[in-house]
């Protein structure tokens, strides 16, 4: 149950390649890893996963409970040897004023230790005063050691542990020096992920190798080992299956990969029968009752997409028969008429009548907070009173689309569609900019699979 919190002063340290690699080491010296990350994210987590060789987890104060959080944890720990939490931003960093969802607070509620990475360049004595100032601002968490990123040399090392020996009470667990086997190609959401970018793997082993050379990982573990035991409830809790099994198509490749694993999880454990595609490269749909298309890059692979008029045509002609169909974000934008990217532009999938316009700035960034509207096909409340708390982070707008659309959400916070509403609905697709999370309070897993229940029923 030993676990370790890794989180840095600023974004941008270098703690995800770090994570990586840590995961990785850990995993090769015969651990059983589970990752985890603080917040939204889906490329993170990808490369994490492969890295530990188990899906990775997201803890999250904006979509889930505190309960439910300790839980989660618990439950995930249960047959680990470690646990590797990610943080996101800086430590301190968070929405709120007071910190009370910042990755302090995380690592306070869940007891973990905590390791500083510390982008190193240009620093000498000044890393104890920096030091110093985490620990003191708040003396609810416990930042047990630092490893030192993009370090110089030898020479700018040996200064550094120097003055943290001399002014701070904190470990030294490792000095990475730059290195650019440490990092991952990046792109305008950050890292390219892991399922598209090719020899992953060995880059995941680069990175692995050049951690056990220089950080201490005897002493990580030691320091791990020192986290409160998870205080969560250990156990299944997903929805249970309420009628026969649906089959389920999920857009699987290089384009598209943003799926949290907890919500595919959610979906089998509510009667679904997942079965993966290829927009890329299948020139048909599987036989299915429902699609599922998540997010990705469609704009990186928008030639290929367009040259591959089976696989739209199949989309389109499964939605112009009723065929019940969730898509987020880079589904969205595939369902569109086109896609237009650096002065490019090639036809999509032609159900959405509307272009699709990458710009330089995001479109749509952050926590977003949706009411549903009457046009929803599964709606979780029948007035539409709870509020859904989601998130979105696109490039991407859409451009003419045409008056009369029925939107199945209200955007309270965030953007959306047009900064007031989201999730087109056409026939029985629902396809919309936010990225939902199956959980407790908004278990959307289970009302899509009965939703495509209901429509199965009704053409049977």
């Amino acid at each position: 149950m030993a676990h370790i919190y890794i989180s840095a002063a600023h974004k941008s340290s270098g703690k995800t390649t770090l994570s990586i690699g840590l995961c990785a080491a850990l995993r090769d010296a015969g651990r059983r890893v589970q990752p985890f990350k603080k917040g939204p994210d889906y490329i993170d987590p990808l490369w994490l996963g492969q890295a530990a060789g188990r899906a990775c987890r997201n803890l999250d104060f904006y979509t889930m409970a505190r309960g439910e959080i300790d839980d989660l944890f618990a439950d995930k720990m249960a047959d680990a040897d470690v646990g590797v939490i990610e943080g996101n931003k800086g430590l301190y960093d968070g929405l709120a004023l007071d910190g009370s969802n910042s990755n302090a607070a995380l690592a306070a509620q869940l007891g973990s230790p905590i390791v500083l990475v510390l982008d190193s360049q240009g620093m000498t004595r000044g890393v104890a005063p920096l030091i110093l100032g985490y620990q003191a601002f708040d003396p609810a968490i416990r930042i047990v050691g630092v490893i030192l990123n993009k370090v110089g040399g030898s020479r700018h090392e040996a200064k550094l542990r120097a003055v943290i020996e001399h002014y701070t009470d904190v470990a030294v667990i490792g000095a990475v020096h730059n290195n650019d086997a440490l990092r991952i190609s990046e792109r305008h959401l950050g890292l390219v992920p892991s399922n598209e970018l090719g020899g992953g793997r060995a880059q995941i082993d680069r990175m692995a190798a050049l951690i056990r050379d220089q950080v201490d990982l005897e002493r990580l573990g030691a320091l791990a080992a020192t986290a409160t035991p998870p205080r969560g409830r250990v156990g299944d809790d997903t929805a249970t299956v309420t009628g026969p099994p649906v089959r389920i198509g999920y857009a699987q490749d290089s384009a598209f990969g943003f799926y949290y694993s907890g919500d595919l999880e959610a979906l089998r454990a509510a009667g679904a029968v997942l079965l993966p595609f290829s927009p890329l490269n299948d020139r048909e749909l599987p036989d299915v009752d429902g699609l599922f298309i998540g997010g990705g890059f469609p704009e990186t692979h928008m030639q290929a997409l367009e040259a591959n008029a089976a696989m739209r045509g199949a989309v389109a002609a499964f939605i112009e028969r009723d065929g019940p169909v969730y898509a987020e974000c880079g589904g969205l934008m595939y369902l569109c008429d086109r896609l237009t990217w650096n002065g490019n532009t090639r036809r999509m999938a032609g159900v959405i009548p509307a272009g699709v316009d990458m710009h330089a700035k995001p479109q749509g960034r952050g926590y977003v907070r949706l009411r549903e509207t009457a046009s929803h096909p599964w709606p979780l409340s029948a007035d539409g009173s709870e509020p859904i708390p989601a998130h979105e982070f696109h490039y991407s707008a859409l451009a003419a689309l045409p008056e009369g659309f029925d939107f199945a959400y209200r955007v309270e916070r965030g953007f959306g569609v047009d900064g007031e509403h989201d999730g087109l609905r056409y026939r029985n697709l629902l396809a919309s900019y936010a990225h939902l999370r199956d959980t407790r309070s908004h278990p959307w897993a289970q009302r899509f699979v009965g939703f495509v229940r209901d429509c199965r029923r009704a053409v049977a």
